[in-house]
C-alpha cells in the first residue's frame, strides 16, 4: 500500500479544506441562528442551501459515490481523506457535499440495485439534492442487529405489496424533504433460508398508510441536519410490485452491500471529529488557566494531548488500510477490517471527546462547545450499522476458524 495522496486527492483536499475554512465553519454559527427562527425544526436552514449550491459550483458533489456515471468516480482510498475532512463538522460539511447518511447509502443501493424507472424517478433526484430519502430497517420489538429477526411483512396481493410494521430510529424520516422511504421487511418469512427472507421495496413519503409518529431523540439531541431520526408506522401500506427493489429475497445482500461502504464512511468522519476535538483542547490548554498556571503546563493534559494524538494516527491507518483493501480485493475480502474499524473507531474517538468535554469544564458540556453534539454522535456510532459486540462476535469467529 503507498500512503502517499495521489495527485486527484491531494487538488481535492486542497479544495475542500479551503471550503470548509471559508464556507463551512462559518456557516455553523449562522445556522444556529436561523434554525431558532424556523417555523419547525426540521426545515433547512438557507445556509444549508448556500453551501450546497458553493459545493456544487465547485466540483464537491456525490465525492462518496465511486461509479463516475453518478458520482465523482473516486476509489474508497481516494474517498477517506476527503470524508474525514467533512467530519470535521460533521452538521453541516456532509450535507453541504451531498454526502450525508442515510442518503448516501440510499444512492448506492439504487445505483447498484434499482431498475432504470427506479433510479429515473428517485436516484436522479437524490444525486442532484433535491429531495433527501430514509433507510427504514431497524424495528423497537426486536434485536435488529440481527436482520433476521425483522417483523415487518411485505405480502404479494396482485400486483401490489402491502407492507405492515413498525419502524424506529428511522434517519431522516423528520425532514419534509425526506420524499422516499427503502423500507425491507420479510416476503417469505417461513423460508427456509432465513437469509432469503427479507426484500426491500420502495415507498413514496406520502402513500396512504405511512405515519411518521414522533421524531427520536439521541442523548437529548433531534439531529435536525440529518434529517431526524423518526418512528414510522406502515399500516397495511399498499405500493406497486415494480418497486421491489433487486429480487425477493435479496434484501439481506443489499442491507450488507449498503452497509460496508457506510461503516467506513462513518469512521472516516470519525476521525474528523476526533481531530477537531484535539485542536479544540489544545486551544483551550493554551488559553485557559486553572491554579495559577496554564492548563497546557498541566502534565495530566499533556497525556491527554499526546494519547489522542497517537490514537488518531493508528486509526487513520487502519482505516486507509480498510479503504486500499476494499478497492482491491472487495468489501468481501476486508470484511475483518471493516468490522475492526468498525469496533475500534467509535470507542477511541468517544475517548477522545471524553478527554476534550473535560478540559473544557461545564463548557464542554454546552451549546457554546461542539463536544457534547459530537459526543453524542460518535457514542451513537457504537450501536448504529451494528453493535460492536456483534462485530467483535463475527471477527472472532474468523479468527478461531483457522485453528478449528
Amino acid at each position: 500500500m503507498d500512503f502517499a495522496f495521489d495527485a486527484r486527492t491531494e487538488e481535492l483536499r486542497a479544495q475542500l479544506l479551503a471550503f470548509m475554512d471559508e464556507h463551512v465553519y462559518p456557516a455553523e454559527a449562522v445556522a444556529e441562528e436561523q434554525r431558532a427562527r424556523l417555523a419547525s425544526p426540521w426545515e433547512t436552514p438557507a445556509v444549508v442551501e448556500e453551501l450546497k449550491a458553493e459545493a456544487r459550483r465547485q466540483g464537491l458533489w456525490n465525492l462518496f459515490l465511486p461509479d463516475d456515471e453518478y458520482g465523482a468516480g473516486l476509489t474508497n482510498l481516494q474517498y477517506a481523506p476527503l470524508a474525514e475532512i467533512t467530519g470535521r463538522s460533521p452538521q453541516l460539511a456532509p450535507t453541504a457535499l451531498n454526502c450525508a447518511a442515510p442518503d448516501t447509502g440510499n444512492m448506492e443501493v439504487l445505483a447498484q440495485f434499482g431498475d432504470e424507472r427506479q433510479r429515473k424517478q428517485w436516484l436522479e433526484p437524490l444525486l442532484s439534492g433535491e429531495i433527501r430519502s430514509a433507510f427504514a430497517m431497524t424495528e423497537p420489538e426486536v434485536a435488529s442487529s440481527d436482520a433476521t429477526n425483522i417483523e415487518t411483512r411485505i405480502e404479494r396481493d396482485g400486483d401490489h405489496y402491502v407492507i405492515t410494521g413498525r419502524k424506529w430510529y428511522i434517519s431522516g424520516a423528520m425532514n419534509p424533504d425526506c420524499k422516499i422511504f427503502i423500507v425491507m421487511g420479510k416476503t417469505d418469512p417461513d423460508g427456509d433460508d432465513v437469509r432469503r427472507q427479507q426484500s426491500m421495496v420502495l415507498v413514496p413519503r406520502d402513500t396512504p398508510g405511512v405515519t411518521v409518529k414522533r421524531a427520536m431523540r439521541v442523548f437529548g439531541y433531534e439531529d435536525h441536519y440529518h434529517g431526524g431520526h423518526a418512528e414510522v408506522v406502515f399500516d397495511r401500506v399498499r405500493v406497486p410490485v415494480s418497486n421491489l427493489v433487486g429480487e425477493e429475497g435479496g434484501g439481506f445482500a443489499i442491507a450488507q452491500a449498503r452497509l460496508g461502504p457506510g461503516r467506513i464512511h462513518h469512521c472516516m468522519r470519525l476521525i474528523g471529529m476526533a481531530e477537531r476535538a484535539i485542536e479544540l483542547m489544545c486551544r483551550r490548554a493554551v488559553s485557559r488557566t486553572a491554579f495559577g498556571k496554564a492548563l497546557a503546563q498541566q502534565g495530566v493534559v499533556h497525556n491527554w494531548i499526546a494519547d489522542a494524538r497517537v490514537a488518531v494516527e493508528q486509526l487513520r491507518l487502519l482505516v486507509l488500510k480498510t479503504a486500499w483493501m476494499m478497492d482491491t480485493v472487495g468489501n468481501r475480502g476486508a470484511h475483518t477490517e471493516i468490522q475492526a474499524i468498525k469496533i475500534a473507531t467509535p470507542r477511541t474517538v468517544v475517548g477522545i471527546l471524553d478527554r476534550a468535554i473535560q478540559l473544557h469544564g461545564a463548557g464542554g458540556v454546552s451549546q457554546d462547545f461542539p463536544l457534547a453534539e459530537l459526543y453524542a454522535g460518535a457514542r451513537t456510532l457504537m450501536l448504529a450499522d451494528g453493535p460492536d459486540e456483534v462485530h467483535q462476535r463475527s471477527l472472532a469467529r474468523r479468527e478461531l476458524k483457522r485453528y478449528r
